[in-house]
């Protein structure tokens, strides 16, 4: 088995280069961090041959710094399997530890991508982030840090789980009048998306903000606190509505920040993957791109977890 493993801050994912096997674990770093125990199960279950790392889960909180999230991550991976490549954000797989592994998941996905589907746009919208990475002659032209993308609207800190609706959305229409939202975490994007029907609870796989379950009801009371109300005070069609609301937000940020980055390199298509990849469907539906979902051509769950089975992949292939 040749295995990949892309390492972030809240999941571990990992999939083989076959695409047969893929799994996701809700490993966050900065909670009591089971990541080096997780591996050693990993490594004894399925004892790959060679192993592919990318990892995004240095930008943890609890580090102090990217150089201690990197030793971190990296001497968990090395204690746990044999013959390791780490690919950094050169595209160049590494055994040293080196400040270019940091944040260089994309880089795997959009080398696969480039070969597969050519001059493109990728976009990778997962549980917290959404990468936007323009690709042309099978070459990233991406900046290789998150401070620069940033710069670049080639990286938007907005997901399908783990954002802060409070952070989207200052305000909210309820009943046809303008009301504040708390800018407390009272409701996260999962909890909107699971009311709409866009998620399922499996998918729901961060904590909640309550720390309570994940069923619709409790997802339908987390919104209503978004705007102090508790279930008795609002209607269940303008809990609805907040979630419609948020979707909006979230299409319309990532509509932006891909319209400026194919302005910026001239490209018209649009590869898109991950558990949010129904919001980037939704961006450029109205722009007249032309959109390939990675679901569509290599089912859900491997859409899911596309860094992991893209460094699985290119590592086989050494």
């Amino acid at each position: 088995m040749i295995l990949g493993i892309d390492i972030g801050g809240a999941n571990t994912r990992i999939a083989s280069s076959d695409g047969k096997l893929v799994e996701l674990h809700y490993l966050p770093l900065w909670k009591n961090s089971r990541l080096p125990e997780a591996l050693l199960d990993i490594s004894a279950r399925l004892v790959p041959e060679k192993v592919g790392v990318v990892i995004t889960g240095e930008l943890a909180d609890c580090f102090p710094d990217k150089e201690a999230g990197l030793s971190y991550i990296i001497d968990a991976v090395n204690n746990a399997f044999g013959e390791v490549w780490f690919l950094d954000s050169s595209g160049a797989f590494t055994k040293e530890k080196k400040r270019s592994i940091a944040a260089a998941n994309w880089m795997a996905s959009a080398l696969i991508v480039g070969r597969d589907f050519g001059d493109c746009i990728f976009v990778d919208t997962g549980s917290t982030t959404t990468d936007i990475i323009p690709i042309k002659k099978g070459k990233p032209l991406a900046a290789v840090t998150d401070f620069e993308r940033l710069r670049r609207s080639e990286l938007v800190y907005s997901g399908a789980l783990r954002t802060n609706i409070a952070v989207l959305l200052d305000n909210v229409d309820v009943s046809g009048a303008s009301s504040r939202t708390s800018s407390e975490l009272f409701a996260i994007t999962a909890d909107a998306y699971l009311v709409l029907g866009k998620i399922s609870q499996g998918d729901y796989t961060c904590d909640t903000p309550d720390g309570a379950g994940k069923t619709v009801l409790e997802a339908r009371r987390r919104l209503a606190r978004v705007v102090c109300a508790d279930l008795t005070e609002i209607k269940e069609e303008d809990i609805v509505s907040i979630a419609h609301q948020v979707m909006e937000k979230q299409v319309m940020d990532i509509a932006d920040a891909i319209n400026e980055v194919a302005k910026s390199h001239e490209l018209k298509k649009i590869v898109a993957c991950g558990l949010g990849e129904f919001l980037v469907k939704e961006a450029v539906d109205e722009h007249g791109f032309d959109i390939i979902l990675m679901s569509e051509r290599y089912g859900k769950e491997l859409s899911k977890v596309f860094p992991a089975y893209a460094v699985a992949r290119l590592v086989g292939e050494m």
